[in-house]
């Protein structure tokens, strides 16, 4: 009967984990991505796969997404909880280090554009959590734990 009614909870609500990173550059603006599935300007991220740990997924999806790799291990923000869509979703947040371009490879279909910018000036359509996990970041808003 417990597994049943589990069962049921996870069809109508289910559980999901992903990444997101923030990375900023030499003159402190910080790197958004568009997507070609989603509206809105958002931190490099996606979801975990099987057998990968929350800080491998961050950096793979920062390569994929971005072509950049980080050079020395993320720091971990913190983690978030969304239930944008009806889903319960929990996000972990990290912020990378030291990271270089990678040259010659293209980016994947799914990105529409990437662009380093000023967090004063962030361009239009830069979603609401993206906004707020800078605030947050910068002392200009308490830490919350939804995303």
């Amino acid at each position: 009967m417990h597994r049943a009614a589990k069962l049921a909870r996870t069809g109508r609500w289910p559980l999901t984990i992903g990444v997101r990173i923030i990375v900023r550059d030499e003159a402190a603006r910080v790197l958004l991505v568009r997507h070609t599935y989603a509206p809105g300007w958002h931190f490099p991220g996606g979801a975990i796969d099987k057998r990968e740990t929350a800080a491998d997924a961050a950096v793979r999806e920062l390569r994929e997404e971005a072509l950049i790799e980080a050079t020395t291990p993320p720091r971990l923000v913190g983690v978030y909880l969304s239930l944008y869509q009806k889903k319960s979703d929990h996000i972990v947040l990290f912020e990378a280090g030291a990271w270089q371009p990678i040259e010659g490879r293209k980016r994947q279909l799914e990105i529409a554009e990437t662009g380093f910018f000023p967090i004063g000036a962030l361009p239009e359509g830069t979603t609401g959590a993206t906004r707020r996990r800078l605030a947050e970041l910068l002392g200009e808003a308490a830490q919350s734990a939804a995303w």
